[in-house]
């Protein structure tokens, strides 16, 4: 399968490319600059010059590809005009995917956040929220998975919190990136409350699995741990780059405060079912330890 990739230079997308290619797959990428495109290229991907909001250029690289695998996304939580500036983006440009797709039966595999359910873990049937600081990208995904009745073989990858490897990425990254400039490894509220996390190497396996072979229209888990508390993480990182951790106010942590805060465990039994998805890579808090001072 020829397979076009957005974000495919990125901690998950490099992973997935790298998957794709090792599994037989040949891949296209998009990609902004000479040096997205020189890494693209020594992965062994074609690169198609672009960013996420050059609709022809998108809507060229999906119509010659046999299916499609959807992650970019302008990672600017830095407030809240631009977040809303990036979820707005990605919906024209998975809009514009989507239409080159219909009538096709090809895959659009696009990626999701995983719910929060109170008082328990969410699975694979529990519906995205669609309100707080970035509803608009599940609305998005929402309108993806619809276009299983006009002849797109659409699937949403769910991923955790924190996608993470060699102790880089996600929430877990983003505590480490506060953490370096502010001198102290602050999380919300008391810390009992839990994020789940999955490598970038076993994300990776699922967004291939779920291109080749996942029924359209349906929603995967890409979660290995279930949930690991906050103040775990935090007391890691703390030690990792000898800083004191604290519990800090929501509002030290931008618009991302209120989903930091929050009791946000996840399951994948179904995933790991119905797919053969397993995990096998290391555990949040064990990758951590890769971080250095």
């Amino acid at each position: 399968m020829h397979v076009f990739i957005t974000g495919g230079t990125g901690l998950i997308g490099s992973a997935v490319v790298a998957e794709l290619l090792a599994a037989g797959h040949t891949v296209t990428s998009l990609v902004r600059s000479d040096t997205s495109a020189a890494r693209a290229a020594a992965a062994g991907a074609g690169v198609l010059r672009g960013a996420l909001t050059d609709l022809r250029t998108l809507r060229s690289g999906a119509e010659r590809a046999d299916g499609v695998i959807h992650l970019a996304f302008a990672n600017d939580f830095s407030s809240p005009e631009a977040v809303a500036r990036a979820v707005a983006e990605e919906a024209d440009a998975l809009a514009v995917l989507g239409e080159a797709l219909t009538g096709t039966d090809r895959p659009l595999v696009t990626v999701a956040g995983t719910p929060v359910v109170p008082g328990r873990a969410s699975t694979e049937d529990d519906p995205l929220a669609t309100d707080g600081p970035v509803g608009g990208r599940a609305r998005s995904v929402n309108e993806v998975l619809a276009l299983a009745s006009h002849g797109v073989r659409s699937t949403a990858v769910r991923l955790p919190r924190t996608v993470h490897n060699e102790g880089q990425g996600g929430f877990a990254g983003l505590l480490t990136q506060i953490a370096r400039r502010s001198g102290v490894v602050g999380h919300p509220g008391d810390g009992t409350q839990r994020w789940p996390a999955v490598h970038a190497l076993d994300a990776a396996r699922l967004f291939r699995l779920a291109l080749e072979k996942a029924p359209a229209g349906t929603s995967w888990h890409a979660v290995s741990d279930e949930g690991d508390a906050v103040g775990d993480i935090a007391a890691v990182i703390g030690r990792r780059l000898g800083l004191p951790t604290a519990s800090l106010p929501q509002e030290n942590f931008g618009p991302l405060g209120p989903v930091f805060a929050t009791d946000q465990p996840a399951s994948s039994t179904h995933t790991r079912t119905a797919l053969g998805w397993k995990p096998t890579h290391p555990d949040l808090l064990t990758d951590l330890e890769n971080i250095q001072a």
